[in-house]
């Protein structure tokens, strides 16, 4: 029984320790967008688009005057300009997918006004709904799969929860050995 009893207690605390650790690494890893930008790449947000939707692209390439001209003729929307931002040395602009936009993946590039650097992402057009397609979104709700989601508030709320029925048992089952009639 108490072999049983040590057992329960060190997986809560082992589930305990390992949900805040979860939770801190999100914390301290940077956002997509940031990363892309410090690497010298163009950030395209959304990534997956439909037709006629409007497309934010943003890097961090073009150094301190942060201008440039893109360039999205793959996806048939032509050139757009990048301006400087209240970001730090990013240089962000915008343009709309034409609604003839086949399905695929499309390369978007900027070029910076100063220098010949030249930086690219990639901007994936997909079906709408309307057409027969549709995106996932959300969490698979599966029960147990996924416990570790995306609110580290709730998953830090379960696991505590789990801690206190893990100890409550521990102490119903060590009474129980001593012999003290629950």
């Amino acid at each position: 029984m108490r072999r049983t009893a040590r057992l329960l207690a060190g997986t809560a605390l082992a589930v305990t320790a390992a949900a805040p650790a979860h939770a801190a690494v999100d914390a301290v890893r940077p956002a997509p967008h940031l990363r892309d930008a410090q690497s010298g790449r163009l950030d395209v947000y959304p990534v997956t688009v439909t037709p006629g939707s409007q497309v934010t692209v943003n890097t961090a390439a073009c150094g301190e005057s942060g201008a440039a001209t893109g360039d999205a003729g793959a996806v048939g929307a032509g050139t757009f300009a990048l301006a400087p931002s209240t970001h730090e040395g990013e240089a962000i602009g915008q343009f709309r997918v034409p609604p003839s936009a086949q399905p695929g993946t499309y390369e978007i590039v900027a070029r910076c006004a100063e220098g010949d650097r030249q930086v690219s992402g990639d901007l994936v057009v997909a079906l709408s709904a309307a057409h027969g397609q549709v995106q996932p979104r959300g969490s698979v709700k599966t029960g147990v799969g996924g416990g570790l989601g995306p609110d580290p508030v709730q998953t830090a709320a379960g696991v505590a929860a789990l801690a206190v029925a893990a100890a409550g048992g521990t102490w119903l089952l060590h009474r129980r050995a001593r012999g003290d009639g629950i």
